[in-house]
Protein backbone atom coordinates (compact mmCIF):
# COMPACT_ATOMS: atom_id res chain seq x y z
CA UNK A 1 0.00 0.00 0.00
CA UNK A 2 1.64 3.40 -1.42
CA UNK A 3 1.68 5.26 1.98
CA UNK A 4 0.17 9.03 1.58
CA UNK A 5 2.11 12.03 0.02
CA UNK A 6 3.37 14.61 2.23
CA UNK A 7 2.40 18.45 1.60
CA UNK A 8 6.08 19.10 -0.41
CA UNK A 9 5.36 19.73 -3.92
CA UNK A 10 2.70 17.29 -4.51
CA UNK A 11 3.11 16.30 -7.92
CA UNK A 12 7.18 15.67 -6.88
CA UNK A 13 5.73 13.77 -4.02
CA UNK A 14 3.68 11.45 -5.72
CA UNK A 15 6.92 11.01 -8.47
CA UNK A 16 9.15 10.05 -5.41
CA UNK A 17 6.49 7.68 -4.24
CA UNK A 18 5.95 5.86 -7.11
CA UNK A 19 9.22 5.66 -8.28
CA UNK A 20 10.20 3.96 -5.21
CA UNK A 21 7.39 1.82 -6.02
CA UNK A 22 8.97 0.72 -9.36
CA UNK A 23 12.22 0.46 -7.74
CA UNK A 24 11.56 -1.79 -5.21
CA UNK A 25 9.43 -4.03 -7.41
CA UNK A 26 6.19 -3.40 -6.19
CA UNK A 27 4.91 -2.21 -9.20
CA UNK A 28 6.32 -4.19 -11.82
CA UNK A 29 8.17 -3.77 -15.33
CA UNK A 30 4.92 -3.67 -17.86
CA UNK A 31 2.28 -2.50 -14.95
CA UNK A 32 -0.28 0.01 -15.75
CA UNK A 33 -0.71 3.25 -13.66
CA UNK A 34 -3.69 4.27 -13.20
CA UNK A 35 -4.50 7.84 -11.90
CA UNK A 36 -7.55 7.52 -9.94
CA UNK A 37 -5.75 4.34 -8.38
CA UNK A 38 -2.56 5.93 -7.21
CA UNK A 39 -4.60 9.56 -6.47
CA UNK A 40 -6.80 7.77 -4.18
CA UNK A 41 -3.66 5.75 -2.40
CA UNK A 42 -1.39 9.22 -2.16
CA UNK A 43 -4.18 11.16 -1.05
CA UNK A 44 -3.65 13.85 -3.73
CA UNK A 45 -5.05 15.28 -6.94
CA UNK A 46 -5.56 13.29 -10.10
CA UNK A 47 -4.14 16.85 -11.63
CA UNK A 48 -0.64 16.23 -8.99
CA UNK A 49 -0.53 12.20 -10.28
CA UNK A 50 -0.53 13.57 -14.44
CA UNK A 51 2.01 16.00 -13.52
CA UNK A 52 4.00 13.23 -11.27
CA UNK A 53 3.87 10.72 -13.94
CA UNK A 54 4.68 12.99 -16.52
CA UNK A 55 8.55 13.77 -14.26
CA UNK A 56 9.02 9.93 -14.63
CA UNK A 57 8.61 9.51 -18.23
CA UNK A 58 10.88 12.24 -18.80
CA UNK A 59 13.21 10.08 -16.21
CA UNK A 60 12.50 6.75 -18.93
CA UNK A 61 10.91 4.90 -15.95
CA UNK A 62 7.32 4.97 -17.47
CA UNK A 63 5.96 5.61 -20.87
CA UNK A 64 2.49 7.23 -21.84
CA UNK A 65 0.38 5.95 -24.91
CA UNK A 66 -2.71 8.16 -25.99
CA UNK A 67 -6.10 6.04 -25.53
CA UNK A 68 -3.72 3.51 -23.51
CA UNK A 69 -2.85 4.73 -20.82
CA UNK A 70 0.74 4.94 -19.06
CA UNK A 71 2.63 1.78 -18.01
CA UNK A 72 5.90 1.14 -16.38
CA UNK A 73 8.69 0.02 -19.08
CA UNK A 74 9.20 -3.43 -19.71
CA UNK A 75 12.27 -5.38 -19.73
CA UNK A 76 12.71 -6.34 -22.79
CA UNK A 77 16.23 -7.48 -24.44
CA UNK A 78 16.17 -4.25 -26.60
CA UNK A 79 15.23 -1.88 -23.89
CA UNK A 80 18.38 -3.41 -21.89
CA UNK A 81 20.85 -3.43 -25.06
CA UNK A 82 20.02 0.41 -25.78
CA UNK A 83 20.08 1.79 -21.90
CA UNK A 84 23.33 -0.09 -21.40
CA UNK A 85 24.78 0.92 -24.32
CA UNK A 86 24.45 4.36 -23.81
CA UNK A 87 25.93 3.52 -20.04
CA UNK A 88 28.63 2.16 -21.67
CA UNK A 89 29.68 5.27 -24.12
CA UNK A 90 29.23 7.19 -20.95
CA UNK A 91 30.88 5.77 -18.32
CA UNK A 92 34.00 5.13 -20.35
CA UNK A 93 33.80 9.30 -20.88
CA UNK A 94 33.01 9.94 -17.90
CA UNK A 95 36.06 8.26 -15.93
CA UNK A 96 38.51 9.25 -18.25
CA UNK A 97 37.86 12.33 -17.92
CA UNK A 98 37.73 12.40 -14.39
CA UNK A 99 41.02 10.51 -13.57
CA UNK A 100 42.28 14.19 -14.93
CA UNK A 101 40.21 16.54 -12.81
CA UNK A 102 38.98 14.66 -9.82
CA UNK A 103 39.90 16.64 -6.29
CA UNK A 104 41.49 14.72 -3.88
CA UNK A 105 38.22 15.07 -1.78
CA UNK A 106 36.78 13.19 -4.62
CA UNK A 107 39.19 10.46 -4.56
CA UNK A 108 38.83 10.19 -1.08
CA UNK A 109 34.99 9.78 -1.30
CA UNK A 110 35.07 7.31 -3.88
CA UNK A 111 37.64 5.53 -1.85
CA UNK A 112 35.08 5.69 1.32
CA UNK A 113 32.47 4.79 -0.43
CA UNK A 114 34.32 1.51 -1.94
CA UNK A 115 34.93 0.70 1.96
CA UNK A 116 31.11 1.48 2.80
CA UNK A 117 30.32 -1.17 -0.09
CA UNK A 118 32.87 -3.86 1.61
CA UNK A 119 31.26 -3.55 4.93
CA UNK A 120 27.16 -3.53 3.53
CA UNK A 121 25.17 -6.95 3.02
CA UNK A 122 22.44 -5.66 1.95
CA UNK A 123 21.48 -5.64 -2.15
CA UNK A 124 19.53 -2.41 -2.61
CA UNK A 125 21.68 -0.29 -0.08
CA UNK A 126 24.60 -1.76 -2.28
CA UNK A 127 23.06 -0.66 -5.15
CA UNK A 128 22.41 2.92 -3.74
CA UNK A 129 26.28 3.11 -3.22
CA UNK A 130 26.87 1.78 -6.45
CA UNK A 131 25.36 4.72 -8.12
CA UNK A 132 26.36 6.96 -5.54
CA UNK A 133 30.27 6.09 -6.47
CA UNK A 134 29.44 6.70 -10.03
CA UNK A 135 27.59 10.10 -9.52
CA UNK A 136 30.90 11.21 -7.95
CA UNK A 137 32.94 10.00 -10.96
CA UNK A 138 30.56 12.17 -13.21
CA UNK A 139 30.80 15.17 -11.19
CA UNK A 140 34.23 14.75 -10.86
CA UNK A 141 34.43 14.97 -14.48
CA UNK A 142 33.46 18.31 -14.38
CA UNK A 143 31.57 18.05 -17.67
CA UNK A 144 27.76 19.97 -17.08
CA UNK A 145 26.19 17.99 -20.31
CA UNK A 146 28.03 14.84 -19.94
CA UNK A 147 26.00 14.96 -15.74
CA UNK A 148 22.96 15.74 -17.75
CA UNK A 149 23.37 12.96 -19.75
CA UNK A 150 24.02 10.44 -17.06
CA UNK A 151 20.80 11.74 -14.86
CA UNK A 152 18.48 11.03 -18.42
CA UNK A 153 19.41 7.23 -18.00
CA UNK A 154 20.15 7.30 -14.21
CA UNK A 155 16.96 6.04 -13.49
CA UNK A 156 16.25 3.43 -15.88
CA UNK A 157 19.65 2.25 -14.95
CA UNK A 158 18.62 1.86 -11.17
CA UNK A 159 15.37 0.24 -12.58
CA UNK A 160 17.39 -2.19 -14.47
CA UNK A 161 20.06 -2.81 -12.14
CA UNK A 162 17.54 -3.48 -9.08
CA UNK A 163 16.11 -6.60 -11.48
CA UNK A 164 19.71 -7.63 -11.98
CA UNK A 165 20.47 -7.93 -8.63
CA UNK A 166 17.20 -9.84 -8.00
CA UNK A 167 18.57 -12.44 -10.41
CA UNK A 168 21.88 -12.90 -8.96
CA UNK A 169 22.33 -11.22 -5.36
CA UNK A 170 25.04 -13.15 -4.16
CA UNK A 171 27.31 -12.51 -7.21
CA UNK A 172 26.40 -8.96 -6.79
CA UNK A 173 27.60 -8.50 -3.39
CA UNK A 174 30.73 -10.37 -4.10
CA UNK A 175 31.44 -8.61 -6.71
CA UNK A 176 30.32 -4.87 -6.58
CA UNK A 177 33.24 -3.52 -3.98
CA UNK A 178 36.11 -4.90 -5.52
CA UNK A 179 35.05 -4.06 -9.16
CA UNK A 180 34.67 -0.41 -7.46
CA UNK A 181 37.49 -0.55 -5.77
CA UNK A 182 39.74 -1.27 -9.49
CA UNK A 183 37.88 1.62 -11.05
CA UNK A 184 39.12 4.32 -7.79
CA UNK A 185 42.71 3.02 -8.17
CA UNK A 186 42.36 3.84 -11.77
CA UNK A 187 40.96 6.87 -11.27
CA UNK A 188 44.00 7.82 -8.80
CA UNK A 189 46.37 6.60 -11.26
CA UNK A 190 45.56 8.34 -14.15
CA UNK A 191 45.82 5.41 -15.92
CA UNK A 192 43.19 5.93 -18.69
CA UNK A 193 43.45 3.44 -21.48
CA UNK A 194 43.38 0.58 -18.90
CA UNK A 195 40.62 2.65 -16.98
CA UNK A 196 38.22 3.67 -20.45
CA UNK A 197 38.42 -0.43 -21.00
CA UNK A 198 37.44 -1.38 -17.44
CA UNK A 199 34.65 1.33 -16.50
CA UNK A 200 33.35 -0.49 -20.08
CA UNK A 201 33.64 -4.00 -19.46
CA UNK A 202 32.14 -2.88 -15.97
CA UNK A 203 29.21 -1.95 -17.67
CA UNK A 204 29.00 -4.80 -19.77
CA UNK A 205 29.35 -7.20 -17.60
CA UNK A 206 25.79 -5.78 -15.55
CA UNK A 207 24.16 -5.90 -18.83
CA UNK A 208 24.98 -9.64 -19.71
CA UNK A 209 24.18 -10.58 -16.13
CA UNK A 210 20.34 -8.84 -16.21
CA UNK A 211 19.98 -10.94 -19.63
CA UNK A 212 20.91 -13.77 -18.45
CA UNK A 213 18.60 -13.32 -15.79
CA UNK A 214 15.75 -12.61 -18.32
CA UNK A 215 16.19 -15.38 -20.07
CA UNK A 216 15.78 -17.66 -16.52
CA UNK A 217 12.69 -15.35 -15.78
CA UNK A 218 9.87 -17.70 -15.54
CA UNK A 219 11.72 -19.59 -13.29
CA UNK A 220 13.78 -16.65 -11.06
CA UNK A 221 12.71 -15.93 -7.17
CA UNK A 222 10.31 -12.91 -7.44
Amino acid sequence: MLQPAQRRGLAEEAADRVREEIFAGRIPPGSALREVELAASLQVSRGSVREGLAMLEREGLVRSVWHKGTRVIELTEEDVEEVYAVRAALDRLAATTAATKATPGQLGELDRLVEDMAAERDALRLLRLDLAFHEVVYRAAGNRRLLEAWHAVRSQVRLFQSHRIRFEQAEYRARVAGEHRELARLLRAGDAARLADVAEEHVHSARRALLEGLTRRPHAAT
